[in-house]
């Protein structure tokens, strides 16, 4: 099946390269397999009319996360958040979870305790089942695999490869708001680490470091498009940078974008952050990741059900096959986007 001379390291491909690597061998043989590899989430048939969704994600200590600055509860909520964001990116609703811990000797019955008391706190504001789940031992850390899996009518499921040229282009919230959380709490380790006797000093980032630390996942946004009668052409949500998920969606649409700099939603404070770090803020808006907003196309003619929802930004719009991804900037240049954002190897 795999038949490859030389031996090809990980980092020379990355994530997506491998993933498309080892998914050509994949068939599906079950009819109600609607939509395997390649999306969000899985979609199985469940009903005549209603198909369920399927997502899973892994967390791994030293990889996604540092337990110098990010409490264990914290995590567990996140944990979650990461996967429900998934099951919102297909226009689904979240309905159970199943969560998956390798943890070494270190930890203690009340870290545990901890951890899961930010998973369960997730499960009770987004009304999700904990249904099951493993635990094994690890001997390099903690490492947390969740399931998530939610439905959606027949009629609302959406894709990333079914935009159409001249779709406008939304995302939801702000960007930027977690890769400058990030940056805080990372000079703040790097403080204490040269001297533990100097208090973390967060004072005025508060907003930055809670969009890093305890995401949402915006299934607000779903009830509100259910609410208006507007059904998405294509969606994913913004786990790696804005700039990646673009071209994510155009690539599996075979469409090319053009976004503009001044729509970028950018919070104020990730924006003075980001210029105190010597950082362009739109830079940390299209590249940084972890915002867990969604971006999604509409068809033209919804503009006017969603123009006056203050969580919903038109930022562009989509352009026709064999065209490139761009930005129009402030001053009028159009620069191709490229993705570098998060990389996994």
């Amino acid at each position: 099946m795999f038949d490859n001379p030389t031996h090809t390291t990980l980092d020379k491909m990355g994530e997506f390269a491998l993933i498309d690597h080892i998914t050509k061998h994949v068939k599906l043989t079950h009819a109600n397999t609607v939509k395997g590899i390649g999306d969000d989430a899985a979609v199985l048939l469940k009903s005549v009319d209603t198909l369920q969704v399927i997502t899973t994600d892994m967390l791994v200590e030293g990889v996604h996360f540092d337990l110098m600055y990010t409490p264990l509860k914290h995590l567990g909520y996140k944990a979650v958040i990461v996967n429900l964001s998934d099951i919102c990116a297909m226009n689904a609703v979240p309905r159970q979870i199943t969560v998956s811990i390798a943890v070494s000797s270190k930890y203690t019955l009340e870290a545990i305790e901890e951890l899961y008391s930010g998973i369960l706190a997730a499960c009770n504001i987004y009304k999700v089942d904990l249904v099951g789940g493993d635990t094994t031992s690890s001997k390099s850390g903690l490492v947390i695999s969740i399931t998530a899996i939610g439905e959606t009518n027949i009629n609302n499921i959406t894709y990333r490869h079914t935009a159409n040229e001249n779709d406008l282009i939304c995302v939801t919230g702000d960007l930027g708001a977690a890769y400058m959380g990030l940056q805080v709490l990372e000079r703040e380790k790097q403080v204490f680490l040269e001297n533990p006797d100097v208090q973390p000093d967060i004072e005025g980032h508060d907003y930055i470091v809670e969009r890093q630390l305890k995401p949402e996942a915006r299934i607000d946004i779903i009830a509100q498009l259910l609410k208006e009668q507007v059904v998405p052409t294509s969606m994913i949500d913004i786990s790696d940078g804005l700039a990646s998920e673009l071209l994510h969606i155009c690539k599996a649409s075979n469409l090319g974008c053009n976004i503009y700099e001044s729509k970028i939603p950018i919070d104020s404070v990730t924006f003075q952050t980001a210029l105190d770090f010597n950082i362009i803020p739109q830079v940390c808006a299209m590249n940084g990741g972890e915002d867990y907003e969604l971006l999604f196309t509409i068809k033209q003619e919804d503009f006017e059900k969603i123009k006056d929802k203050d969580s919903i930004t038109v930022i562009g719009h989509m352009t026709a096959q064999g065209n490139s991804a761009n930005m129009i900037t402030n001053a009028n240049t159009v620069l191709p986007i490229e993705a570098q954002g998060w990389k996994h190897f």
